[in-house]
């Protein structure tokens, strides 16, 4: 393993740690603000839309400030964050506070990071690894936000049997995030540095927009694509999945604590499927043919008759669901140019938050259809006219050479 890619890899365990265990105290710590749960999903909203707004930004001056710098300086707010959130008293502000600091709604990523660092990777490893690389980064990411929600919930456990107040053992969590950002900044400092920047381009070359050129076009299409897959997904939430279960079989806690852990563990053991299947035939056809699977089995979930049916079909779904994840980050990379791949990731990441923060509204109206199973068909639907939209605009369009996508290729 390069260093640079070890250093990607602890960056990304040392963040996805500590946001995973700020989901978890985040909201705990608002509530005890006294904010209504509607407030808390319209804070969690603009923080959404900030982060998209930011990650574009960004990744647009990847190109000429160097990725390496930008890593950095975004883990300044996260530091600078942590200690707003552990220090603030006066509410309106610690708002001002959640909004601006690189704070995650679901656990597993917020900020520019991972769009840096999937445009870094390349240079980190050989082309024919590159899928296997972000199978394996993707779970570097998965398994220690979920341990570190799982550790913050074992924390707050034992500080209250040790007597500490509940809102004492919650900032203790916010400091361990501040100090994950210091940690992460010192990480990145050590990557190489960035190639200088190209010269200004040819009068003939196209105009830079976002900070891409030639792939503009292609990069816009496949976010908006990607939008709607997130669009989609935001109406089956893992809440929404827990409340339905609940209503259409009466599974209690701990039948649904063992279901949910279930589909984690299948979640990341897909990330590493995706690679070996990718290496037989092709990136997008790969990206394509897993996820429509997945989500034809996820719109039969509210189909099955009993719970042990149901729960199967959810477990398969999410056995293949992830499979998509680390083939379209690879095949996004192989689609641009290499000065355009930190404005590619940003800007498609970009568009999936946007749509993402479309989610707490939708959450409420697919919890008013949930019995009838409306939220399942409506995701398994668009998220299936997604994967058959990107075959078709994608399937004809040429990769480079070096690329492992050789299905990909026009005919």
């Amino acid at each position: 393993m390069t260093p640079d890619r070890a250093r990607i890899f602890a960056g990304r365990i040392v963040r996805t740690l500590g946001l995973g265990a700020l989901s978890l105290a985040l909201p705990l710590l608002l509530a005890r603000r006294g904010l209504t749960p509607a407030a808390v999903g319209g804070v969690f909203t603009a923080t959404l839309v900030e982060d998209a707004v930011i990650t574009t930004a960004v990744t647009a001056l990847a190109p000429r400030w160097g990725r390496r710098r930008l890593l950095v300086l975004s883990a300044l707010p996260m530091a600078l964050g942590g200690v707003a959130l552990a220090t603030v008293r006066d509410t309106s502000w610690l708002l001002v506070a959640v909004v601006f600091a690189v704070v995650s709604v679901n656990g597993l990523e917020a900020g520019p990071f991972s769009p840096l660092e999937q445009a870094t990777l390349p240079d980190a490893v050989a082309p024919e690894q590159l899928t296997r690389t972000f199978a394996w980064y993707n779970v570097a990411g998965y398994v220690p936000a979920a341990l570190g929600a799982l550790a913050a919930g074992r924390w707050l456990e034992v500080a209250a049997a040790a007597g500490w107040a509940p809102e004492s053992a919650l900032r203790a969590v916010v400091w361990a995030y501040m100090a994950a950002g210091v940690l992460l900044a010192i990480t990145y400092y050590g990557l190489r540095r960035d190639a200088p920047a190209p010269a200004a381009p040819a009068p003939s070359s196209p105009r830079s927009w976002l900070g891409l050129h030639r792939s503009r076009g292609l990069v816009a299409q496949l976010a908006l694509l990607q939008a709607m897959d997130a669009f989609g997904g935001g109406f089956v939430p893992q809440s929404l999945l827990v409340y339905w279960f609940s209503l259409r079989f009466g599974a209690g806690p701990d039948v649904l604590g063992r279901l949910f852990f279930g589909t984690q563990i299948l979640s990341a053991v897909s990330f590493l499927g995706a690679a070996r299947l990718a290496e037989r035939i092709g990136l997008l056809r790969t990206m394509v043919s897993t996820h429509l699977f997945s989500n034809l089995v996820l719109a039969s979930v509210p189909l099955m008759p009993s719970l042990g049916l149901a729960a199967a079909a959810l477990l398969v779904r999410h056995l293949f669901a992830q499979m998509d994840v680390p083939t379209r980050q690879a095949y996004t990379m192989a689609l641009v140019a290499p000065d355009e791949r930190a404005p590619a990731a940003g800007l498609t990441t970009a568009a999936r938050g946007i749509a993402m923060a479309l989610s707490p509204a939708l959450t409420g109206l697919a919890l008013a259809r949930a019995a009838f199973g409306a939220p399942f068909f409506l995701a398994g639907g668009i998220k299936a006219a997604y994967d058959l939209a990107l075959y078709a605009r994608f399937r004809r369009v040429p990769l480079p050479a070096a690329s492992v996508d050789t299905a990909a290729r026009p005919a």
